[in-house]
């Protein structure tokens, strides 16, 4: 048996050995910055954000449709991943550029449409563009935005701006929404096609959020418990669908299931496309022969995706849809692109969609949950956050650039 080792000698800690251990980070004078130092993730982002809106404002950004089934599913996708690192192959600064429907994007994401934004924080839609803008990624703004395309557009210089469409059956509303896009430079068109009618959001109900509102008590006590945010929002432009004429009916009840179309079809996407000249996204696909049919209609890209577990429940996870969808498309088109959504929060699942075949992902809450946090800055955070991790991801994972992802490096584990 060996000798026991004799313990080193006590002695009094001098101040250069204690100063290394005693740094202290820096304090922030501003609330806002206060708030999103602390902020590390998406995750960290969420739980701030629930602090800063009235409950019946973070049921409506943060729930789901009926059971709320489909919301879990779309994480739980993601939950499965299983990434697979080539160990020789590690890079120290690995590039997440990449083209998105033919022009340069610093990643592969899309900001997503949200109706709505201003309920978020009242900075809305325009402070969302102008991050996405600096952040060299496409915003897409909904047709239910609370902010006019022109002041998009004017918030966004030189920004990648896309108009998402609800089809109405008033196709002259429809032309107008065209045109307005192409007035105001917008890049793409993008379709929505899984709201035949809205998905019941019981939360929604339960709070008044319904068509028309009938805010409950309960509600109203929430709203008195963020002043804060009741005198942004009363203090600044009355809260409406901003993309329709003042004093129209779509203005205030847009959402209506009366007034969207509702038989849509394929060939509403090619005379969509022949109307707008320019490229189409095909939003909402769950299966393999539905993103075929868009395709073969004439669309640029679609996007595999469920509306973030709010509308069908107990539907596909999109993440899970993405090779099959992919190696069909690619059969009838050499360039039309696969985009998913609905569950993306880290930007290791950012990568895994893109081993999975995917060109890139569409990011809605992670997003708001930025806005209601600190406005842009905010947005600026949650974007940063997740192209600061899929960097990560893509240094260890040993991939160098997006295109050099592939399913050798991504597979879903058995549920």
């Amino acid at each position: 048996m060996s000798a026991p080792i004799q313990p080193p000698p006590r002695q009094l800690p001098r101040w250069d050995d204690l100063r290394p251990f005693l740094q202290l980070r820096d304090a922030h004078r501003d609330p806002v910055e206060r708030r999103l130092a602390r902020c590390l993730s998406i995750d960290d982002l969420e739980k701030r954000a629930r602090r800063r809106v009235p409950a019946a404002v973070w049921d409506y950004v943060a729930g789901g449709s009926e059971s709320e089934v489909s919301l879990a599913r779309n994480r739980a996708a993601y939950d499965r991943v299983e990434l697979r690192p080539t160990t020789f192959g590690q890079v120290p600064e690995p590039s997440t550029a990449t083209t998105i429907l033919g022009r340069p994007a610093a990643a592969p994401v899309v900001l997503a449409p949200t109706g709505y934004t201003r309920l978020s924080h009242h900075t809305g839609e325009r402070a969302v563009a102008a991050s996405a803008a600096g952040a060299g990624l496409p915003y897409t703004l909904s047709t239910y935005a609370t902010a006019s395309a022109e002041d998009v557009a004017d918030a966004s210089p030189g920004g990648r701006n896309w108009f998402q469409l609800y089809v109405m059956k008033d196709r002259a509303v429809t032309a107008e929404h065209v045109a307005q896009a192409r007035e105001h430079g917008y890049e793409a068109l993008m379709i929505t096609v899984d709201t035949t009618v809205t998905g019941l959001k019981r939360k929604d109900v339960r709070n008044g959020f319904a068509i028309p509102p009938a805010l409950t008590a309960r509600t109203l006590a929430g709203l008195a418990r963020h002043p804060g945010w009741v005198s942004n929002i009363l203090t600044t432009e009355p809260l409406r669908f901003a993309t329709f004429p003042e004093g129209s009916p779509y203005g205030r009840w847009g959402m209506s299931n009366e007034l969207r179309e509702q038989t849509l079809r394929p060939a509403d996407v090619a005379s969509i496309k022949e109307q707008w000249g320019g490229p189409v996204v095909v939003k909402g696909i769950l299966s393999v022969g539905d993103a075929v049919a868009c395709v073969e209609a004439g669309a640029d890209a679609v996007v595999l995706s469920n509306h973030g577990g709010r509308q069908l429940d107990r539907s596909p996870a999109p993440l899970e849809l993405v090779a099959p969808v992919v190696e069909a498309v690619a059969k009838v088109s050499g360039t039309a692109e696969v985009y998913v959504d609905s569950g993306v929060r880290h930007g290791g699942d950012v990568v895994a969609a893109l081993g999975l075949g995917a060109r890139a992902v569409l990011i809605g809450r992670p997003y708001l949950y930025g806005l209601m946090v600190g406005g842009q800055r905010g947005v600026d955070k949650a974007l940063a956050l997740l192209v600061a991790e899929m960097r990560r991801t893509m240094c260890l994972l040993g991939t160098p650039d997006v295109a050099s992802i592939t399913d050798a490096h991504v597979r879903l584990r058995d549920s």
